[in-house]
């Protein structure tokens, strides 16, 4: 299938104005930006309720709330018990609980998304790890470690209550290396897919048994690929450094897949990952980098698909 490259911006505005009827506004064709903190040093988004939006910190963990429409927000959490960063967040509806992917902590944090207080921190693992990010299906919130060839799976009910699943099948694990990042999940969460970054490579697995199977994408690849968003068939995969989002249309028995469109903007300043609303795809800057420090701006950019 054909690549589409899609600019946002000048040529995104140019399209939407042929395509819409006359009288019909363009608005949101070019990115919204939503400012964080200066020195939060952000990583993962979620989305939650409404017109609310979560952003992680590296720094020390702490996790701002805000709010899409107005883009105002403050601070839901000041920093974690421990210090530890905030990496990948992920956001139960049912629950209404945020669940955080703790680096290299070695643990998943889970909070009251609407108080801010924290339910649980429990270690995942004993071992050198990099908990990077996390995603909640069916009564489970499933972490990725960029370190270990494993998922840990913990039960949403009681966070305690946590699994460790190996990773079968040949996903080239490098025990020094960095390795499997982003994870999103297919098919009413029957399926997973998770992106090994410096590969490139997309990777279904089954839950069930932990078995990994790679996703033949013709040839192409997703390096640096960090967060994943999933609708439908569509992977949308942030490429950190190459300052990206490519769209991975998967065919149905999901074996396979081709990229089909690749977004573009000049705001993007390293996104890591992202969130998907209607239209509306979210992506985090990262900015890394960029030299910290307590005046270093960081943001939220607003992508219309």
């Amino acid at each position: 299938m054909r690549r589409i490259v899609v600019v946002v911006g000048l040529l995104a505005v140019v399209a939407a104005t042929l395509l819409l009827p006359v009288g019909a506004a363009t608005a949101g064709s070019t990115p919204t930006v939503l400012p964080l903190p200066n020195g939060f040093e952000p990583e993962g988004i979620a989305l939650g309720r409404g017109t609310t939006f979560f952003v992680g910190s590296l720094a020390n963990g702490a996790i701002y709330q805000g709010n899409t429409k107005t883009g105002e927000g403050d601070l839901l959490v000041a920093a974690s018990a421990d210090g530890g960063p905030a990496v990948g967040l992920s956001f139960d509806r049912k629950s209404n609980r945020l669940f955080v992917a703790g680096g290299v902590g070695g643990v998943g944090v889970v909070y009251d998304a609407e108080t801010g207080d924290e339910i649980a921190s429990v270690p995942l693992t004993a071992e050198p790890s990099f908990v990077n990010d996390v995603v909640v299906t069916r009564g489970a919130a499933w972490f990725t470690d960029s370190r270990r060839p494993v998922l840990y799976k913990m039960s949403v009910d009681d966070p305690t209550d946590v699994e460790e699943v190996a990773l079968g099948g040949d996903f080239g694990f490098d025990p020094g290396g960095f390795n499997i990042n982003g994870i999103a999940a297919l098919r009413g969460s029957r399926m997973l897919v998770v992106v090994h970054s410096p590969s490139g490579k997309l990777y279904r697995v089954d839950p069930a048994t932990g078995e990994t199977s790679p996703i033949d994408l013709g040839g192409e690849d997703v390096v640096n690929g960090d967060g994943l968003v999933v609708r439908g068939r569509d992977v949308y995969v942030v490429q950190n450094r190459d300052n990206q989002v490519s769209t991975v249309r998967l065919e149905r028995d999901l074996a396979s897949g081709s990229i089909t469109r690749v977004i573009t903007d000049p705001s993007f300043r390293i996104p890591t990952t992202a969130a998907l609303r209607g239209r509306d795809l979210y992506l985090v800057n990262a900015r890394f980098g960029t030299t910290t420090g307590p005046d270093v701006d960081y943001d939220v950019v607003r992508v219309r698909l």
